[in-house]
């Protein structure tokens, strides 16, 4: 009998099926033990000492594989395949050891398999190892400079940037692609340029576009037809000559598939196709791999193994036939410098199982899985033959030339199963020519087959009915389009920031921060995140340097790999960074916005038509514009000249549409008040009225959090400035329910209990039989969180003493004396003996009773230690980010 221990609960159920009764298999619910959030769990002084510490919610698991280990005495540790795996075993073997449950003679052997199936999981028994500590030296150098550049970095911007939350090794480089994305589009200014198409007719009446590329003799650029009078000049020039066609050539082409998914490719592919974000579709990945149906989902790799190829052509044989499969089979070689990370590709474990036999009723899992099938399955199939074919016409003085082109698919191979989405809208060129010949004449026509009336030279002319023969058309050009998750991913691949285990933590990161916001699947930066990254370019540029950052990467693909000591790699990157951080400790926070003021001046006080000074308020004329930032993180543009000017407007904006500057935006009036919407230090508000010396603080009220400022009327203003509202009296009292907006969030109340609603939109909609039934399951749930966890039995002075659980954990009560129970003490262990003296101790610190002598006054020590002990660490404890 051997203890096998796994990552997840769904995992070990699926394993289970395999091993059956000769193997106990448990779950370590994820990492079990992580550096405590506090100073000095990494120790620069001590050759970068970790201090590690089980998580509270991690015991029960790793008390649960101890007591496995006294009836088995083999640990078979089989977590993932890649460096968080390795790290989540060596963890795991170090609690166990340090609780004693691991003896030094217990057999310790470690299995890896890349798919749960049965034969990969008994080839991986059959084939155990060591704990690859490379790949673990690799891990803490991670966790090591994670925290170090967390732990330091995000307390300078604390106190140096109001609002900020944090910073982080990986996030902040990620962040300054997605604010420099902002600051490329905001400073771009589009160009205008034509283009001219023309409808033409072969001799025998078919029809084809063709469209300018020669005018005057000369090629055509982008930019030659700058105006509408070029564009019109050019019209004329094809429309004044007969045009002849002076070549046609064909050329075969082929299209080969895209290589099989690796972890990037999946999370780009699912955001294309599906609007998946990273992190849903790796935990949709997750999912399926933990089910057995898939690979294992974190790989830079693109191989396949040889059984799977061959598994995928006899597939394709019987589904499509023998001329969709290649001669020889598709070898894809990895491109992962690491190869740690560079797994067998993502695939489906059984090629013959096609989606629709995939037995899972979750919609996205399905998705995702029919998405990985058909990859596999077209990479492996044969190419599509093509023919791409371009028409060059001209006048016989060759001042004109047009080109038409066209494709045609001959065999569609791999694109009958599969064809992988585009970021960017690209030219269709898929359209099929008529026959036509080299010396072929060809003439203008509309798609009325050439009916439009002629003019006096006997030419179409345009008139009438139908579309015009010769078109100009107008463009601009366009801003680079904001990052999506699937091109961030992509762009951060290629810089070689991050990698697969990390990809969707770090993009989900950022838009938890509130760095980033997403609309319509795009990444926009906020206000916040464009501050934190200025800030940190300006005063810690190095660290967010791209190549600074894959340098760093490819040193731990070093480590990983053996190569190189991990603690040189910690010292030299702290002996550089400490002094940074030293540097700013001097750091006022007016110099900070000084210096964000003078480095987005251009995008902020954008040049005025009239000439003038763009940094003068435009509406007191006195004072100068400059950068604010709001306690709440936010940042606006406002006039040095306040109280007497209350000029303001939104960080992104302009004098021209800053409609909530100054005096806001006028909604409407009510009762002779205006109604206007206004920006403020803490977001878009709405005000009744303007401050007098009578009244200096209007009504106003606050968006709540989903409303955006453009679908703000009259009628929604209304409703917020007349919060709370009265839902009527409580059957039961006679005393006034409300429903109101709160710092959180929507609530209904009745006296002074308070119950969350759901959204924003039930405070206007609420009535009294579903407040009545929303303010009583609140009363019941904090009834049922009153219930104990274990009753231990009477006390010697009378009363029960109960084991409760609470906000900050375990803790015993006795009447009204509640003592919290020492972290080395479980919940499910703590005896009534023990129980009296924790509560004793604690009634006599308080001064209610005397704790009780010598073994009691011992125990009592203990207790109050381990509550100090308890209260230091939450005070100690910072938020800092991993990544």
């Amino acid at each position: 009998m051997a203890v096998v221990v796994v990552e997840s609960p769904a995992k070990a159920k699926t394993i289970n099926k395999y091993l059956g009764s000769d193997h106990t298999v448990l779950a370590s619910y994820g990492h079990v033990r992580d550096l405590p959030p506090k100073d000095g769990s990494v120790d620069p002084e001590r050759d970068f000492d970790m201090t590690w510490e089980v998580a509270s919610d991690s015991r029960k698991h790793v008390r649960a594989i101890a007591e496995a280990l006294k009836n088995d005495p083999e640990l078979i540790l089989a977590t993932d395949p890649d460096r968080e795996g390795e790290a989540i075993s060596w963890h795991l073997t170090e609690a166990l050891a340090k609780s004693r449950a691991l003896k030094k003679d217990t057999p310790v052997r470690r299995v890896v398999f890349n798919a749960i199936t049965k034969s990969a999981v008994t080839e991986a028994m059959e084939n155990p190892r060591e704990i690859d500590m490379p790949l673990v030296r690799a891990y803490l150098a991670r966790r090591a400079l994670d925290y170090l550049v967390g732990f330091n970095l995000s307390p300078v911007l604390w106190r140096k940037l109001p609002g900020a939350k944090s910073a982080g090794r990986v996030q902040s480089v990620c962040l300054r692609l997605i604010v420099e994305r902002e600051m490329e589009i905001e400073a771009f200014r589009p160009q205008e340029y034509w283009s001219v198409s023309a409808s033409l007719a072969t001799p025998r009446g078919a029809k084809f576009d063709a469209r300018l590329t020669v005018l005057g003799g000369s090629k055509l650029d982008r930019f030659d037809l700058a105006t509408a009078v070029d564009a019109e000049m050019a019209v004329q020039a094809i429309r004044s000559r007969d045009l002849t066609v002076t070549s046609v050539e064909a050329k075969p082409a082929s299209r080969n598939p895209s290589a099989p998914f690796m972890t990037s490719t999946l999370q780009q592919e699912a955001s294309r196709k599906f609007g998946m974000g990273a992190k849903h579709c790796m935990s949709t990945a997750q999912r399926l791999y933990e089910a057995g149906y898939i690979t294992y989902m974190r790989t830079d790799g693109i191989d396949m193994a040889p059984e799977a190829v061959m598994a995928a052509r006899d597939v394709i044989k019987d589904r499509y036939g023998a001329d969709y499969v290649p001669k020889s089979p598709r070898m894809y070689k990895n491109k992962a410098k690491n190869a740690q990370e560079a797994h067998e590709c993502i695939r489906p474990t059984d090629m013959g199982l096609s989606p629709d036999r995939l037995k899972v009723t979750d919609s996205d899992q399905r998705k995702l899985y029919d998405l990985i099938w058909k990859r596999t399955i077209a990479g492996q199939m044969e190419a599509a033959r093509l023919e791409r074919t371009t028409v060059e016409i001209g006048s016989s003085d060759r001042q004109v030339g047009l080109r038409a082109t066209g494709q045609v698919v001959l065999f569609d191979g791999f694109l009958k199963v599969y064809e992988e989405g585009r970021d960017d809208v690209v030219e269709d060129d898929d359209k099929r020519l008529p026959q036509i010949s080299e010396g072929d004449t060809v003439r203008k026509a509309d798609a009325a087959a050439g009916r439009q009336p002629a003019d006096a030279d006997g030419e179409l002319s345009g008139k009438g009915f139908g579309t015009p023969p010769v078109t100009p058309e107008q463009h601009f050009t366009q801003p680079p389009p904001r990052y999506t998750e699937a091109t961030l991913v992509k762009k951060m691949e290629e810089l070689g920031i991050g990698r697969p285990s990390t990809y969707a933590s770090i993009v989900t990161t950022i838009q938890d921060r509130g760095y980033v916001t997403k609309d319509k699947n795009r990444l926009i930066a906020a206000d916040k995140g464009r501050l934190v990254t200025i800030f940190l370019v300006n005063y810690f540029r190095r660290y967010l340097e791209y190549d600074f950052t894959a340098d760093l990467e490819s040193q731990l693909d070093d480590v990983s790999a053996g190569e190189r000591d991990y603690r040189e790699v910690l010292s030299r990157f702290w002996h550089d960074f400490s002094a940074a951080i030293a540097e700013t400790a001097e750091l006022r926070i007016t110099e900070v916005l000084e210096k964000i003021d003078e480095v987005l001046a251009p995008h902020l006080y954008p040049p005025r038509e009239d000439g003038s000074d763009p940094r003068v308020c435009p509406k007191c004329g006195v004072g100068r514009l400059n950068l604010k930032t709001a306690r709440s993180g936010g940042a606006f543009i406002g006039c040095n000249n306040y109280p007497d000017c209350r000029y303001t407007r939104p960080l992104g904006g302009d004098e021209g549409d800053a409609e909530l500057a100054g005096d806001g935006k006028l909604l409407g009036h009510d009762a002779g008040d205006p109604i206007t919407l206004r920006t403020g230090r803490f977001g878009p508000y709405v005000q009744r009225g303007e401050a007098t010396e009578e009244v200096p603080k209007p009504p106003r009220a606050s968006l709540p959090k989903g409303w955006e400022g453009e679908s703000i009327d009259l009628e929604r203003a209304l409703m917020l400035l007349s919060l709370p509202r009265p839902v009527g009296p409580h059957p039961e009292d006679g005393e006034l329910i409300e429903a109101g907006i709160g710092r959180y969030g929507p609530y209904v109340k009745h006296g002074r209990k308070y119950a969350n609603l759901p959204e924003v939109d039930d405070v206007f909609t609420i009535g009294m039989n579903r407040a009545v039934e929303t303010l009583a399951a609140k009363t019941q749930r904090g009834r049922a969180a009153a219930e104990p966890l274990r009753v231990l039995g009477a006390h010697p002075d009378g009363g029960e003493v109960q084991v409760m659980k609470g906000r900050y954990g375990p803790y015993v009560k006795w009447d009204k004396v509640n003592a919290t129970l020492p972290k080395d003490l479980a919940p499910e262990e703590v005896t009534l003996e023990q129980a009296i003296e924790l509560v004793n101790a604690k009634a006599g610190a308080k001064g209610k009773r005397k704790a009780p002598a010598k073994s009691g006054a011992k125990t009592a020590s203990k207790a109050k230690t381990a509550t100090k002990a308890k209260s230091g660490k939450k005070a100690a404890a910072r938020k800092t980010t991993a990544q």
